[in-house]
């Protein structure tokens, strides 16, 4: 009577495998690489004397080089209509080791998404670069570039109110440590970050900015990220607590999660399904075997 007949195996495990598909998770110190935006100018430049390639190239060795030791860098490179100005920026909380490995795929990227415009930014995770050939049209730094505003919206009421003071102790946050700020309020984690040679009062304004953005445009999304050309904030829900952060995982950049370590913790979710599935089909096969082994033995009989 309590026998599972073979033809109930494959539903319960394609409801196994499909319930826990790795969801969109929290980008960490160990994910900065990740791709979020590319921004190219429609205006290619032409250059039958390689001037501009050469210009361009000393440029990004020079940003490279100097990630190193620096989280933000500004520098011009050629003379004349020729110049080329370009700067890299990583996010505050990464160390000189990921900082450099951050800006290191920077180059290619640019050249592979965007190839020989006349300006060009490419934001990943944990560091942006972008360059501009001479004469290039400036944009507000209050400009928006990008935002993300996650899928799932906040249940109950309340959430807005939390992630609002978070906000506002952000906003101030920036301010006073100069440009890079995290902080949690009530299981809402916010980052902030303005460019590096953008002042403190400018910052705020910057990052005020932003802060309105997200408000109307994610709205009672649980995560949320805005860039601005001069700055960018961050901010993710936890229902069930902020986790905690070490030094090598503070760099949490959330998009939505709820665990210590959501892409660990899916990978172990998902090993455990499997070995579940597993040990149930050899029970299946084992039982099958059995009942076919009783039949043989009643025959004998």
């Amino acid at each position: 009577m309590g026998f599972i007949r073979k033809p109930m195996l494959f539903p319960i495990l394609l409801v196994l495998f499909t319930s826990l598909e790795a969801p969109h998770v929290a980008e960490s110190a160990s994910d900065y690489s990740t791709l979020v935006y590319k921004g190219c100018s429609k205006e290619t430049f032409t250059d039958p004397n390689g001037v501009y390639s050469q210009a361009l190239s000393t440029l990004f060795g020079s940003l490279v080089s100097q990630s190193t030791k620096a989280k933000f860098y500004k520098a011009t490179s050629g003379s004349g209509q020729s110049s080329i100005t370009g700067l890299f920026q990583c996010r505050g909380d990464l160390t000189n080791s990921d900082c450099y490995n951050c800006v290191s795929r920077l180059p290619v990227l640019s050249d592979k998404l965007c190839g020989r415009t006349t300006a060009a930014r490419v934001q990943l995770l944990g560091c942006y670069i972008l360059y501009e050939v001479a004469g290039f049209s400036q944009i507000s730094g209050m400009q928006m570039l990008y935002k993300i505003c996650g899928a799932t919206n906040a249940a109950g009421r309340g959430f807005e109110e939390r992630r609002d003071t978070a906000f506002s102790v952000m906003e101030n946050g920036v301010v006073s440590d100069h440009g890079f700020y995290t902080t949690s309020y009530q299981a809402v984690y916010v980052m902030g970050q303005c460019e590096g040679d953008v002042g403190d009062s400018d910052c705020g304004e910057c990052v005020k900015n932003a802060v309105q953005r997200a408000q109307v445009e994610c709205g009672s999304c649980i995560s949320g990220q805005v860039f601005l050309h001069k700055c960018f904030i961050s901010y993710s829900y936890y229902p069930n607590g902020v986790p905690s952060r070490s030094s090598s995982s503070a760099a949490s950049y959330s998009s939505s999660s709820s665990g210590q370590n959501p892409g660990k913790t899916a990978a172990i979710i998902l090993g455990g399904a499997a070995g579940v599935a597993f040990l149930v089909i050899l029970l299946l096969f084992a039982r099958s075997l059995k009942k076919k082994h009783d039949g043989m033995i009643y025959v004998r009989q």
